[in-house]
């Protein structure tokens, strides 16, 4: 029976590995993780994780070939193949600061298995990690004096939060990296054959390391970037007066180019494409492409003016200040069907608001308030280290309140910020929230899921980014 361990037990191991589980009754699966809070909670009916249909596949094989444990070294020590999900922050300080991944927790997790192992290993890259980590890992491995012999793959994820089960279920590709060595292809072929037990064959790609790191990286620069480039027209649109849904439409319809990703809003967040460019950007720098880097830096540069530009929009459509006002957010999760709030544009804006001195009163379907009072007292890239590393109790906010309803969020509101794109807000009772509100009643739209024709006529002034703009906002300033 061949036994896998996963290190790691967050957003990327805890899927990955139950669906492994489910469809591979002959293979042992553990997820292991020095957080015995978080594998308690993977042992509980509460998950730590918000993720459609996870529940149900968890349940159905745990306690039976998959399993959750704090026992980190003993599972190590008996798996055959050992994935590492561990997280890989922005580096904070030192050498490539604020750029640079931080590879301290992969470095301590190379250690520790060549540290317990005592028989030959597969070692499974599938954080997402710089080019040539393969390199530095096969290192600590290899220089172990026991004889072991390790191998070294990398396995990139491409998951999107909110569709993570369907899309392991049936994913487009599996990337499998390996050294070009009769060990490495050796090993690439144990890691697809554990695949094959549910992905066509032809979905399975063997490439050498090095194109496997970088296929990850350069995967969601390129997602970013259309989303940079759609929200770059959106701005274009407000001041011609295009729709942006219009033009996006258009645009998507051509085949080289196709529709995904084509959505204008206030921002990209997640946890994965700000990190995953900046890293790009280091290791261009590293090598001398200045130009190169500068092309990604652009990418971000765009994604922060949007939400900027969207913060300004609100100050100066309500009489240039919301000093003491109350403004309602409505999603406060960088997109919808996860609780994830990793990057949020949502926080930007918040921060943005509450610098403008405003009463924040927020509303998210699966955010706690704990988790949201945390993300806007915390400095940027502290989410990305393990909870017992992240400031113990940040002071709550006091100009924010966290509310379970989005009647209650909007009530006595001077504006409202749509932020997320849960369905639920689509279908709200508008007029309602129209009849509680201060006048005039100010809705922002960060997502462009409103009805703004219809939203006019009960009354509103409406800002939905890139439609042709309301009068009322038409002739104030963009951007600050």
């Amino acid at each position: 029976m061949v036994k896998i361990c996963c290190l790691g037990a967050g957003y990327v191991g805890g899927p990955t590995m139950a669906i492994i589980a489910l469809k591979c009754p002959a293979i042992e699966v553990v997820v292991v993780d020095i957080s015995s809070a978080r594998i308690a909670a993977w042992n509980s009916d509460q998950l730590p994780i918000y993720e459609p249909g996870l529940d149900e596949v968890v349940k159905s094989c745990r306690g039976k070939n998959l399993f959750f444990s704090s026992d980190v070294e003993k599972h190590v020590l008996e798996a055959d193949i050992i994935f590492v999900s561990v997280n890989t922050p922005t580096k904070t300080r030192g050498l490539g600061a604020g750029k640079a991944a931080d590879l301290t927790y992969w470095e301590s997790a190379a250690r520790m298995i060549a540290d317990v192992s005592r028989s030959d290993k597969i070692v499974v890259e599938k954080s997402t990690v710089p080019v040539k980590t393969a390199e530095a890992i096969e290192k600590i491995l290899t220089h172990n004096t026991k004889g072991i012999n390790f191998q070294i793959l990398s396995n990139p994820e491409f998951l999107a939060e909110g569709t993570a089960i369907q899309d392991l279920l049936n994913p487009d590709r599996v990337l499998i990296g390996g050294r070009e060595t009769p060990e490495g292809q050796k090993a690439v072929e144990a890691l697809k054959a554990v695949y094959a037990n549910w992905v066509p064959e032809d979905r399975i790609i063997a490439t050498n390391l090095w194109s496997a790191e970088l296929s990850k990286l350069a995967a969601n620069a390129v997602l970013a970037q259309r989303i940079s480039s759609v929200n770059a027209m959106s701005a274009l649109c407000e001041a011609t007066g295009a729709d942006v849904t219009e033009v996006a439409y258009a645009v998507g319809k051509d085949s080289r180019i196709g529709p995904k990703f084509l959505n204008a809003s206030v921002g990209f967040g997640g946890s994965c494409f700000q990190k995953d460019i900046l890293n790009l950007i280091y290791i261009c720098e590293c090598n001398g492409l200045v130009e190169v880097a500068n092309y990604w830096k652009g990418v971000i540069k765009i994604n922060d003016y949007q939400k900027s530009r969207f913060v300004n929009r609100v100050v100066s459509s309500m009489f240039n200040t919301v000093s003491g006002k109350k403004i309602a957010v409505l999603g406060f999760a960088f997109k919808k069907d996860t609780g994830d709030t990793r990057e949020t544009p949502a926080i930007d804006v918040c921060k943005g608001l509450l610098g403008d001195k405003a009463n924040i009163s927020i509303y998210d379907p699966q955010v706690t308030e704990d988790q949201i009072q945390r993300d806007l007292s915390m400095n940027k890239f502290d989410w990305d280290h393990p909870p017992h590393l992240q400031p113990m109790s940040p002071s709550a906010i006091k100009q924010v309140s966290v509310v379970w309803d989005a009647y209650e969020a909007t009530k006595d509101a001077h504006g409202v910020c749509i932020l997320t794109e849960w369905d639920e807000f689509k279908t709200l009772d508008y007029q309602k929230i129209h009849d509680n509100m201060q006048k005039p009643a100010f809705i922002f739209d960060g997502r462009n899921i409103v009805d703004v024709e219809k939203l006019r006529k009960i009354g509103f002034i409406v800002y939905s980014i890139g439609k042709p703009l309301d009068s009322w906002v038409k002739d104030l300033p963009a951007a600050a």
